[in-house]
């Protein structure tokens, strides 16, 4: 009976000892194969020795190489069941390094290569093939660049065929991809024999798979080629709908987007944005005479209407000082606009943007410079400055012209739902900028400020991918200049560590007793007493009186005085008011002296300053009523009182105060722990010791 074919027969021999003549049982784990051996020669712990080779490189024998020989020796001998049962132990196997290693030493690719090109099963035995081919090849010991072209050529076949299982496609557009990216020669033969129209298809087929391995070919394909034929390739996509298709059937589709696609798409994302590269590095040239009449039309779409009516009849040279002028008003720098684009980036692509935006939004374009233009000089805002600036932050923002990441998965889905993205984004940011201009309330001094504010809001918003340009536009029109100022505060406090946990729980300990202080000042301030403005009938502030709180905070002490004269002394004030007395706190609107009908400003002036205090006259309501010369003087008046009567002090003054006493004293209180780290949460608790035997009883009197 002859012998199972995973035995062999092998010489072992060890110095100092006889040699052994064993049959080695390849399917026996090597661990077992030892202890038999050392066995043999009465040797212990035999995870102390090893097998080597006595002949040739001399390796030492591990488990993979009895695996590797076993499962390459089953391969060319079993029938297609046992061939895939092979193929499968060789995809698990083949992701370790040693194991992989020899494999390829014992012509484990050449074998699989045959599986490949043979191509006798199109079905599970090709993809397992496929599958255990690309696994070798990941670990970078054999070059792409040594596959022959016949055996591209056949994987190039199995992508253009319309019936093939499900499951080889995507290896085999695998495969293309790591060639093209590897292999300048082997790419071309695939961009020459895989047609993009191939490649849509496999866009189109609802196998999530297929759809990302078609797209990982596909900007390999974009990234191996040059920058005419990249163009090329991306006009006849956007031709054949891919833009549409990406935006409605992969980035909302029901099924979530993996890693790998997101990768892909921001791929494609930056190839499209290169394209615009050649036109940013490009200065414009004042001698083209096309981009001569693209400036007069950028003018003539602003002043068309002026320039015509001025212009009739004029001599040369008024004709060349109205255009200087209107140059001028369209915010260029210098007489001749050529000089302000020669700056790269953003060279003619800023031209390019002003033109896009004057032709597809007519109306915001002319309202934006006639806007401007009626303005004073100083508070005016350049519309060919802000556009030359904001086309090179938008190419800042965007990375237009840098190379792409192998990692990054930044894609904005925003660009894929529409065409002209870059042009239409512009559209947007301008206005945004023109909105954030007056805003600011500001002038050209503050130019690079309000270019700072823009490019905040710019990068806030397309951090949140907005899913289009139209929610793009609802988002970063709500990101006022106000709301900048919030989040910066409140990132700043982040950073300081001012609202973490531990922090706010300090924080909110701290309250009442600087609440306290607060309050104690407020009453000074009344007991130091202030002098006001009565009202006359004809609305007229024309008399003075004062009023103070008495060192006890019993009394309210009042009485006119004359102007010019000394704040008179607390005795000589005739006037008593019993804080005991008093009903209530009035501000605003509701207090009597200002209830009459109007609307003026001295009204609305009036409504801010007046308070009155209601009180108990006999069997009556009377009120004393207050006109504050300042609205600090309102604010620490209406708290001083409103402590008095232990009501809450809730002025904008008081939150000002507490906010930075609770800075400063925090601060204080933290000075000992600068530059070491506070937790989120505090430290948990210990349990309690299983014994209290080391305490000490105190009530034991030692001997």
């Amino acid at each position: 009976m002859a012998p199972p074919r995973n035995v062999v027969k092998i010489a072992v021999q060890m110095s100092d000892a006889i040699p052994q003549l064993i049959q080695l049982d390849q399917a026996k784990p090597l661990a077992t194969v030892l202890k038999e051996v050392c066995d043999a020669w009465s040797l212990t712990h035999p995870e102390h020795y090893a097998l080597q080779f006595a002949d040739g490189h001399r390796k030492y024998i591990t488990e993979n190489d009895l695996k590797a020989q076993q499962l390459l020796g089953r391969l060319q001998n079993t029938s297609r069941e046992g061939c895939c049962e092979v193929l499968r132990n060789l995809v698990l196997l083949a992701s370790d390094m040693t194991f992989a290693q020899e494999v390829i030493s014992r012509d484990g690719l050449q074998k699989l290569s045959t599986i490949i090109e043979n191509g006798d099963d199109l079905g599970e035995m090709l993809a397992l093939g496929l599958r255990a081919f690309l696994e070798l090849m990941e670990h970078g010991v054999v070059s792409w660049e040594t596959l022959s072209i016949s055996f591209v050529r056949k994987v190039i076949s199995y992508v253009n065929m319309n019936l093939m299982d499900a499951s080889v496609q995507p290896l085999a557009l695998r495969l293309l991809e790591s060639v093209t990216l590897s292999s300048p020669a082997l790419g071309q033969l695939v961009k020459s024999e895989v047609p993009l129209d191939r490649l849509l298809v496999h866009l189109q087929v609802m196998n999530h798979q297929l759809q990302t391995k078609a797209m990982a070919l596909l900007t390999a394909l974009l990234q191996g080629a040059s920058p005419t034929e990249r163009k090329e390739m991306l006009d006849h996509l956007w031709k054949k709908n891919l833009r549409q298709f990406i935006y409605k059937n992969i980035i909302h589709s029901a099924t979530p987007m993996g890693d790998e696609m997101a990768h892909h798409l921001y791929v494609l994302q930056a190839l499209t944005l290169g394209l615009l590269e050649p036109r940013m590095r490009t200065p414009l040239d004042p001698y083209s005479q096309e981009q001569r009449d693209q400036l007069q039309a950028l003018r003539q779409a602003a002043f068309e209407p002026e320039g015509e009516s001025l212009g009739t009849g004029l001599s040369a040279d008024r004709r060349r000082s109205l255009c200087v002028r209107e140059f001028r008003k369209l915010g260029f720098s210098n007489s001749n606009p050529a000089q302000d684009l020669e700056r790269v980036p953003p060279g003619l692509l800023a031209l390019d943007n002003m033109l896009y935006f004057s032709r597809h939004a007519p109306s915001a374009y002319s309202r934006f410079v006639l806007e401007n233009s009626s303005r004073e000089d100083k508070h005016e805002c350049p519309f060919a400055r802000s556009s030359i600036q904001l086309t090179a932050l938008l190419c800042e923002l965007l990375r237009v012209g840098e190379p792409c990441s192998e990692t990054a998965q930044d894609f904005s889905p925003m660009f894929f739902s529409q065409d002209h993205s870059f042009h239409e984004l512009f559209c947007v940011a301008i206005q945004l900028l023109n909105k954030t201009w007056k805003e600011m309330r500001a002038t050209q001094e503050d130019f690079d400020k309000v270019m700072q504010v823009v490019r905040e809001q710019l990068a806030r918003t397309l951090a949140l991918k907005p899913t289009s340009l139209e929610l793009f536009r609802t988002k970063v029109n709500a990101l006022t200049y106000g709301e900048v100022l919030r989040l910066r505060q409140t990132e700043r406090l982040h950073q300081e560590g001012t609202l973490a946990p531990p922090i706010l729980e300090l924080r909110e300990k701290l309250k009442p007793e600087l609440m306290g202080l607060i309050r104690q000042q407020r009453l000074l301030r009344l007991c130091e007493g202030m002098l006001f403005r009565k009202i006359s009938s004809r609305r007229r502030q024309d008399k003075l009186w004062f009023c103070c709180l008495s060192p006890n905070h019993k009394v309210l002490q009042y009485g006119d005085v004359e102007e010019g004269a000394k704040p008179p002394t607390l005795e000589s004030l005739p006037e008593q008011l019993p804080v005991a007395d008093i009903r209530a706190l009035l501000m605003g609107k509701d207090c009597p002296h200002v209830r009459e009908k109007g609307s003026g400003k001295q009204n609305k002036d009036l409504y801010e300053l007046a308070f009155s205090i209601s009180y108990d006259h006999g069997e009556e309501e009377a009120y004393l009523n207050f006109i504050a010369p300042s609205k600090r003087d309102f604010y620490l008046w209406t708290d001083g009182l409103s402590a008095l009567l232990g009501s809450t002090m809730g002025s904008e003054l008081t939150r000002l105060d507490l906010e930075q006493l609770l800075t400063m004293e925090t601060k204080l209180r933290l000075l000992e722990l600068e530059n070491v780290p506070i937790p989120e949460q505090p430290p948990p608790v210990p349990p309690p010791p299983t014994n209290f035997n080391f305490c000490y009883d105190y009530s034991i009197t030692e001997p």
